[in-house]
């Protein structure tokens, strides 16, 4: 293998999460440059060049949608398909409008937030009320050309705790350092895990790092801000860098689920069963 073609394996290799396989089971390998993304050539000097090959950047997605960690129920989801008509009261659909708007404002933007590490704050008291819905809407948007990660608050803190196994994969410093500097990081249900000092400790060591850094943070809340039950160091900081939407006080769970179980029922009878 020459030089130029050690160089890009390398910086392939560090592209992909340090603590899981890169590539999927039964992945196969391009056939024109064998998995490695660039296709090297020599001219009649022994001179080296590379080009990034057809798959590169179908790989690149792959890689950043598996790093994002989405379940798959949210793969799917993309902002346009925010529906303001699963709400019943008029009230909330104007709640829902607005913050639509502020959303789309901040992603027609996002490049200059990015450079201030703005990030936003979704919060509403009730649950089912859209809030994960916008943010993996969201994120789906910023994987088409960012690096996202997608964790729920609860996931995160089991995710430090299994680290203290000692037959675990990864450390706590490297769960740490991945969501300290990832380009962008989504938390939903921040704040639902109880109070408790090594919590604070940990989210602090995370938020802090990212405040430090500029680095884009969007979070989902049933609490407002200024309510979240967090050392006042990580409020600060999180006030500081998002700009905070307030979502609706209505659940659309199971409005929406008898929408769905009406159209079931409409075209079952349709259909003359």
């Amino acid at each position: 293998m020459g030089k130029l073609e050690e160089t890009l394996e390398r910086l392939r290799s560090q592209s992909m999460s340090s603590c899981r396989s890169a590539e999927p089971a039964g992945h196969e390998a391009c056939p024109l440059c064998g998995g490695a993304e660039w296709i090297i050539a020599r001219d009649s000097n022994g001179v080296e060049t590379a080009s990034p090959c057809q798959c590169r950047e179908r790989a690149m997605m792959s890689r950043r949608l598996r790093f994002a960690e989405l379940p798959k129920a949210f793969q799917g989801l993309v902002l346009s398909g925010f529906q303001l008509d699963a709400y019943r009261e008029a009230g909330s659909r104007r709640t829902a409008s607005f913050a639509c708007q502020v959303i789309k404002a901040y992603l027609g933007d996002f490049q200059e937030q990015q450079e201030h590490g703005m990030g936003l704050y979704i919060w509403s008291r009730a649950k089912g009320s859209g809030k994960t819905h916008m943010a993996a809407g969201i994120a789906n948007e910023l994987l088409k050309s960012h690096t996202v990660r997608f964790s729920v608050s609860m996931a995160i803190l089991q995710e430090i705790k299994n680290a203290w196994r000692k037959d675990a994969e990864c450390s706590e410093s490297s769960i740490l350092g991945a969501l300290g500097t990832i380009e962008v990081l989504v938390i939903d249900d921040f704040g639902v895990e109880s109070h408790a000092g090594w919590i604070d400790d940990r989210f602090y060591q995370i938020i802090n790092e990212r405040y430090i850094n500029r680095l884009v943070t969007i979070f989902t809340s049933n609490y407002p801000p200024m309510e979240l039950p967090y050392d006042g160091r990580i409020v600060s900081r999180v006030m500081e860098r998002t700009y905070q939407v307030t979502f609706p006080e209505e659940s659309v769970r199971r409005h929406v689920s008898s929408l769905r179980q009406e159209g079931l029922l409409q075209k079952a009878m349709g259909e003359g069963v």
